[in-house]
């Protein structure tokens, strides 16, 4: 668990997984994904993400406000589940829902997210990437000092050939470079 100014990250609870499937069956939380998600497919993905606590010691997980105790969404590091010429690698990631944008949590908690993977798991390059059209979550990379790295955007494996969604740009920080801009 991290506790940051206004959050509180942590692994899954049987409770978020209602308000998770609200979220992801929401067309503008998953505008830049090809589908929404149903419930069975989004406890599925809950189901995943436990795997990788299990196995790796992280993974996407909830966001809590600490106010109130409301379930926000989810961010988190994870390992890159396919293949592709910058893998392998642990990416950063968060998706809220819609009541919860542009109040400053995706930021606060990639960045509470990002002095985990640095400080605490050594990793020495976090990346995330999304859609070519995503530019919230391209703003979000930008805030928490990631850098676009054109040179390794790639065209997404689980992404239908062919699809507007399937170009995607990636953004890396480095821990040298992350370390340097904490200074």
């Amino acid at each position: 668990m991290i506790e940051t100014e206004r959050l509180v990250l942590r692994p899954w609870r049987a409770d978020d997984r209602a308000p998770f499937a609200a979220l992801n069956a929401d067309p503008r939380v998953m505008e830049h994904f090809p589908e929404t998600l149903t419930r069975a497919a989004s406890d599925a993905m809950v189901e995943r993400m436990e795997a990788g606590w299990r196995e790796h010691g992280f993974c996407f997980g909830a966001i809590e406000r600490k106010s109130d105790g409301v379930f926000v969404g989810m961010a988190g590091l994870a390992r890159v589940p396919f293949q592709a010429p910058f893998t392998p690698a642990v990416e950063i990631g968060w998706r809220l829902a819609q009541a919860h944008w542009r109040m400053g949590y995706a930021s606060e908690a990639a960045r509470a997210w990002l002095e985990y993977g640095f400080m605490v798991l050594g990793l020495s390059e976090i990346v995330s990437f999304t859609t070519t059209t995503n530019l919230r979550s391209q703003a979000v990379m930008q805030r928490i000092g990631m850098q676009r790295d054109p040179g390794r955007d790639f065209e997404h494996p689980g992404v239908e050939r062919g699809h507007p969604l399937r170009p995607h740009v990636l953004y890396a920080l480095g821990r040298e470079a992350w370390v340097a801009a904490e200074r």
